[in-house]
């Protein structure tokens, strides 16, 4: 009866282990920390850009200069836009 112990598997040398598997929460977790580490990097290239666009002579401080001295034709303007945009098209 003393021969009859099996022996472990061996394990050879780069053998592929299984590893245990992510549970479903720890996908989550994992993808949304992803998501929201893209997100930080986009809003700082956001930010940067209008910076850029609020330096003397860019066009963020051409409209801004723009809307300080003739706020209500700014609005106007704006107002006008925002209805030939929003407008439904017929075709």
């Amino acid at each position: 009866m003393a021969d009859d112990k099996q022996m472990p598997p061996y394990i050879y040398e780069g053998a592929d282990i299984v590893s245990e598997e992510k549970s479903t929460l720890a996908e989550v977790v994992d993808t949304v920390k992803g998501a929201a580490h893209r997100v930080g990097h986009t809003i700082e290239r956001v930010g940067d850009t209008i910076e850029a666009g609020k330096k003397p002579g860019m066009p963020l401080s051409i409209l801004a200069n723009v809307a300080r001295e003739a706020p209500l034709g700014s609005l106007l303007v704006a107002f006008l836009l925002g209805v030939a945009v929003a407008r439904p098209r017929r075709h």
